[in-house]
């Protein structure tokens, strides 16, 4: 499975290069903040969006308690309309199957339109192994793929990169002769790709949604290489994830309604395409045969379980456009080709805790991404529960067990908090820099390092809050009695309670 990558590499270690990046920040953050005012202005001017919300929700998540009559359903729909179907329980069985396509139709050149399911099991990689050209045709994969570099957003994956260094890419790898003009770059590019579409002899797409009542499969694009990819090729391979599907057309109008506005804060992409089956007769465009590979690989093992809610995802990114961890780690920090909240949750429940270091713990689980998901997926409850079944199963760090064992002993022995809380004190006070707060100059204290490197903390108050609710109780029950109280003689104290 290539869902994880730079395996060799740690989570802290990724985390700690990622950080350095000042312009990848930058970029992510100026993202987030534009996606953030369009999808304001977009759902405004939207009635009724919360309640599309609480439709699709219930939609997808029937979807998946049904799974397997609207797989069956749409597969019976999509024979009807002459596709050959495929069907693939796991990445390896997908691979050889595409592969054997390939193989049949004695092909030798494929273009390929964005699809995270072929990054998921690594097609490109094994394709170009078998002697396979293979094209990118969205233009920001196209850079990753000229550069040999890893998406950091699942919808904008080269947002890590700028015009400059795009023009470097392709003045190194593609003999380009121009400037960092972003139209020009695109016309460059545009020159090479329409060649490669008329030579292909394979179309190789994933799916946005794939509608069991017609055996219909849709994509949604902004640059229009998507329908080439549909049309010219004479063979046809859609790769689709059977979490992909929904019941009818009306529910594809609900799910469109909300995923361009959740994703680039657009009300429609530039591109929304419904393919139903092969070039019928007498139709001069579209491919003369299609293959559709519905693949598994891991998800029908999620029906059922805590996280079956995860299958309702609609790949829309909402929820990376508001994280705050991703914000600072980037894409790229989390090793997965699924990043962010949802790629956590997702890449735990198949890669398996025993492949995903500590990947459930990059999260600050603020719940920005739960409010922000338009099918109502509760992520960081998913992301809290993975971080549980991780503890239980022995994936966390040796010393989380003892430590929190500790604490419950602590808190639940008066005396012994007391006693820890007189002793923590003048410690954090030796401990303290100069502004009487624990900052970078504790680096030198296992674990608290971590925390420290990057923000300050008080140390504990003298005065403590048992002290306040004391003075406090005593000073309403005089004023009860009706016996004048001084002000309270420790009101800088007060203030300042913990």
């Amino acid at each position: 499975m290539a869902i994880l990558y730079d395996t060799d590499v740690t989570l802290r270690e990724r985390v700690a290069t990622c950080l350095e990046d000042d312009f990848k920040h930058n970029a992510i953050e100026t993202a987030q903040e534009t996606f953030f005012n369009k999808r304001a202005e977009v759902v405004d001017a939207m009635p009724g969006f919360e309640d599309m919300r609480e439709v699709a929700k219930h939609m997808r998540q029937n979807v998946t308690d049904n799974l397997d009559y609207y797989v069956r359903q749409f597969a019976q729909n999509a024979e009807a309309n002459g596709v050959i179907m495929h069907y693939a329980p796991s990445d390896q069985d997908a691979l050889w199957e595409i592969l054997d396509i390939f193989e049949a139709k004695g092909a030798s050149t494929a273009v390929k339109s964005k699809s995270m399911m072929t990054e998921e099991i690594g097609l490109n990689e094994v394709l170009e192994d078998a002697g396979v050209k293979v094209i990118e045709t969205d233009c920001a994969e196209n850079i990753l793929q000229t550069a040999k570099d890893r998406p950091s957003h699942i919808v904008v994956p080269a947002l890590h990169l700028d015009r400059d260094a795009i023009a470097k890419i392709y003045e190194r790898e593609r003999g380009y002769e121009g400037d960092s003009v972003p139209e020009h770059i695109t016309h460059f590019l545009r020159k090479i790709l329409r060649e490669e579409f008329l030579e292909a002899e394979v179309g190789v797409r994933g799916c946005n949604f794939a509608v069991a009542e017609t055996g219909s499969v849709t994509l949604v694009t902004n640059e229009g290489n998507g329908r080439m990819v549909d049309t010219c090729p004479p063979v046809q391979v859609v790769l689709i994830g059977i979490d992909r599907i929904v019941p009818t057309l009306a529910d594809l109008d609900a799910s469109m309604a909300l995923l361009p506005r959740s994703a680039v804060g657009a009300q429609m992409t530039a591109y929304f395409s419904v393919d139903t089956g092969a070039r019928g007769e007498g139709e001069i465009d579209g491919p003369a045969e299609v293959h559709y590979v519905i693949m598994d690989n891991g998800r029908s093992n999620m029906i059922g379980s805590q996280f079956d809610s995860m299958l309702r995802c609609c790949r829309c990114g909402a929820c990376l456009n508001i994280c705050p961890v991703y914000r600072h780690i980037t894409g790229h920090g989390y090793g997965s080709i699924y990043p962010g909240p949802m790629g956590i949750v997702l890449t735990a429940a198949l890669e398996g805790y025993e492949n995903i270091d500590t990947l459930a713990f990059a999260c600050t689980l603020c719940g920005a991404c739960t409010d922000r998901c338009p099918v109502k997926i509760p992520l960081h409850e998913l992301i809290r529960d993975h971080r549980m079944n991780m503890i239980e199963a022995g994936h966390g760090h040796a010393w989380e067990v003892p430590l929190f064992r500790g604490a419950s002993m602590m808190w639940n022995h008066v005396p012994l908090y007391k006693g820890i809380m007189k002793v923590g004190r003048p410690v954090m006070n030796l401990m303290a820099g100069k502004e009487g707060r624990l900052d970078a100059g504790t680096q030198w204290v296992p674990i608290l390092k971590g925390w420290t490197s990057f923000r300050d903390v008080d140390v504990l108050s003298t005065y403590r809050f048992r002290d306040w609710f004391k003075d406090h109780k005593a000073a309403a029950a005089a004023s009860e009695d009706g016996v004048d109280t001084p002000a309270d003689a420790n009101e800088e104290g007060e203030g300042d309670a913990r």
